[in-house]
C-alpha cells in the first residue's frame, strides 16, 4: 500500500512538472522571458506557486528546464531529419533535411509549433552553460557541414557555417513572423515546397562576380 501510494505521488508529481514545463513554453512563445510572469505560468498548469520552487527552484529555473526541453526536442528531430541523407544528397535534399523540423511544426501547429517559437526566440539570445546539449549542437552543425561540403566543394568551412547559420535564422524567422502564420494554415506539402528552395538558395549562396 506504501509502495502504490509513493507512486501515485510521484506519478502527479511528474504531472505537475509537465504541466508546468509546457505552460512556462507556452508563456515563452508569445511573449518571450521578459513578459514571463509565474502567476501566469502557474494559472496556466493548474499548479501553485509553492510547486515551482518545489521542482524547479525558481521561475528562472522553470523557465531554463522548459527552454532546454525546447532545445533538446528540436535538435532531436533536427539530428534524426539530418541522418537521413547520404553521399548522393544533393543541395535540395540538405535544405529538406535541415527544415524538416520547422516545417513539421508549422503543419502541425499546437505545442509542436510552441516547442519551435520558444526555440527561434532563444537562438537570438542563446542560453550557455547547457553542457548537456553541446554533444548534440555538434552533431547537427557536423552532419549539415558534411552535407555542404559535398554540394559546395569550392566554399570554405567558415562561409558554410556562416550559411547554416543564416538559413537557422530564416527558419526561426518563419516561426515567429506573421508569414509563418499563414503558412501553418497549409498542408505540409505546400510548406515544404515553398520553404525547402529557399534554405537551399542561403545555402548555395550567389556565385562570386566576376
Amino acid at each position: 500500500m506504501a509502495t502504490h501510494k509513493a507512486d501515485q505521488r510521484r506519478e502527479a508529481g511528474q504531472r505537475t512538472k509537465d504541466a508546468l514545463v509546457a505552460a512556462t513554453l507556452e508563456q515563452l512563445a508569445q511573449r518571450g522571458r521578459e513578459g514571463l510572469t509565474l502567476r501566469e505560468v502557474t494559472d496556466s498548469a493548474g499548479a501553485n506557486v509553492a510547486a515551482v520552487s518545489y521542482h524547479f527552484g525558481s521561475l528562472k529555473g522553470l523557465c531554463d528546464a522548459a527552454i532546454e526541453h525546447a532545445l533538446e526536442r528540436y535538435l532531436d528531430a533536427q539530428i534524426q531529419s539530418l541522418e537521413s541523407l547520404t553521399p548522393a544528397s544533393g543541395l535540395e535534399d540538405v535544405a529538406r533535411a535541415f527544415a524538416a523540423p520547422m516545417v513539421h511544426a508549422l503543419a502541425a501547429g499546437g505545442q509542436e509549433l510552441v516547442v519551435m517559437r520558444t526555440v527561434a526566440r532563444i537562438g537570438i539570445d542563446p542560453p550557455r552553460g547547457w553542457d548537456r546539449l553541446a554533444g548534440k549542437f555538434e552533431q547537427t552543425r557536423r552532419d549539415t557541414l558534411r552535407a555542404l561540403r559535398a554540394n559546395l566543394p569550392g566554399v570554405g568551412e567558415p562561409e558554410a557555417v556562416f550559411r547554416t547559420r543564416a538559413a537557422a535564422g530564416l527558419l526561426n524567422w518563419l516561426a515567429l513572423a506573421p508569414i509563418g502564420a499563414e503558412l501553418a494554415a497549409g498542408p505540409a506539402e505546400e510548406i515544404e515546397r515553398l520553404v525547402v528552395p529557399v534554405v537551399a538558395g542561403a545555402f548555395r549562396g550567389l556565385p562570386a562576380a566576376g
